[in-house]
């Protein structure tokens, strides 16, 4: 199931818009806040879909119903470039476990621009039985995606249910997420329709880890 949240007007777009401006993107420190605002929208949204259960609280003068969160979900998130849009999911679910996977691209071929994933490490709390939240700022070829979900499923357990929130997607990386883990729910701010040789979006914003804590070696 996908969530598109650009085929309606929201204060998303206008998040988007910022992240996706060559000027705005000189001001690190702004493209982080953008990062980390539209996580907390886009959390909430996502809270919409999942389990409530009603409770009273007490205030000073009395007693009030209200439904409330069956359960937090496990956030997670994928080393560097996820970690300002999964801050602000961890402020919208402010009592939630949270899990790290450290992956990147390992080029085979500079030439060619071949290369795959390689996972270094994943942190996480137990998963079964749980639902499981991961911010991943751009979803591209999908590969890296995938293949963390798989390494978290086989290492930490299997959820009751799988969010990913995505700022911007091409549809092969959705094709791609769709494919291998159908049952994931995608949360995204806007698609793009292509990638370059590179395995970029197109146009996309270029590369988020870079924009948001300086350019790797």
């Amino acid at each position: 199931m996908i969530t598109d949240f650009s085929s309606t007007n929201s204060v998303v777009n206008e998040f988007v818009a910022e992240l996706r401006d060559v000027e705005k993107q000189q001001d690190p420190l702004r493209f982080r806040f953008n990062l980390k605002r539209l996580g907390s929208v886009m959390a909430a949204e996502m809270s919409k879909s999942m389990a409530f259960t009603s409770a009273q609280v007490q205030t000073p003068l009395g007693s009030v119903p209200i439904n409330r969160l069956a359960e937090q979900p496990v956030l997670a998130t994928i080393l560097r470039a996820g970690l300002p849009l999964h801050e602000g999911v961890a402020d919208v679910f402010d009592r939630a476990e949270q899990a790290f996977v450290s992956a990147c691209r390992n080029y085979v071929d500079e030439a060619h621009s071949a290369f795959k994933i390689g996972i270094d490490a994943v942190s996480a709390p137990p998963l079964d039985g749980k639902v499981l939240v991961v911010s991943d700022p751009m979803l591209a070829t999908g590969e890296s995606l995938v293949q963390v979900l798989t390494a978290l499923f086989a290492s930490h357990g299997t959820p009751t249910a799988v969010h990913v929130l995505v700022a911007i997607a091409s549809k092969q990386g959705i094709a791609h997420l769709q494919k291998h883990h159908p049952n994931a729910h995608l949360w995204v701010a806007a698609v793009d329709s292509e990638l370059n040789n590179k395995g970029y979006i197109i146009p996309g914003l270029g590369d988020a880890g870079d924009l948001a804590f300086g350019t790797k070696m």
